[in-house]
């Protein structure tokens, strides 16, 4: 009797500034494709057993983007997943073109103020333990814009409701798996 085959779907990469929906739009992606839902902070934060506070704190940042690029290589299954980016991660030298290779990639987009309404309770942001986290914001997403308009499809999460973008979000990766992997 023949041995019945799982059909291979390739993970779905969802990347951008932190606040812009990537984990919430991405536990519902994944629940509608009935796929894993893998977040990086979290996967990193399990396997050192300490948060990303903590890691930039005693490691420093440099240590945290390794452990990043480490993850993102072979921290996670190959297929049937939806993974959620740290804000950063595809801003470091040849990570993007990993990720793309892996699998369709979808960047989140939102404006600095909004991602500041998202944020601004979260104790857990060491990059925005400044005076000034609105300007920081700012900032980053200005020094990150190119390599998110570059990443992939982009969706603005803005006055959107999480059903509605990942609604959005699951009719891209269908399209874009129909000719995978792209030639």
């Amino acid at each position: 009797m023949p041995v019945e085959r799982k059909q291979f779907h390739p993970n779905l990469y969802l990347v951008g500034f932190m606040g812009t929906g990537k984990s919430a739009v991405g536990r519902a992606v994944a629940q509608r494709l009935d796929f894993q839902f893998i977040d990086t902070d979290q996967g990193i934060e399990e396997s050192q057993g300490r948060s990303i506070k903590e890691i930039f704190e005693t490691d420093g940042e440099a240590a945290f983007r390794n452990m990043e690029k480490s993850f993102v290589q072979g921290g996670h299954p190959n297929d049937c997943c939806v993974v959620s980016c740290g804000g950063g991660l595809i801003a470091q030298p040849g990570i993007l073109e990993i990720v793309q290779s892996k699998g369709p990639v979808v960047c989140l987009l939102a404006s600095p103020q909004t991602v500041w309404e998202r944020v601004k309770g979260n104790r857990k942001r060491p990059l925005l333990n400044v005076e000034d986290p609105l300007a920081k914001i700012e900032e980053l997403l200005k020094e990150r814009e190119p390599i998110y308009r570059k990443a992939g499809t982009e969706v603005l999460t803005d006055a959107r409701t999480i059903a509605d973008v990942a609604a959005h979000v699951v009719r891209i990766y269908k399209s874009e798996t129909r000719s995978w992997p792209p030639k």
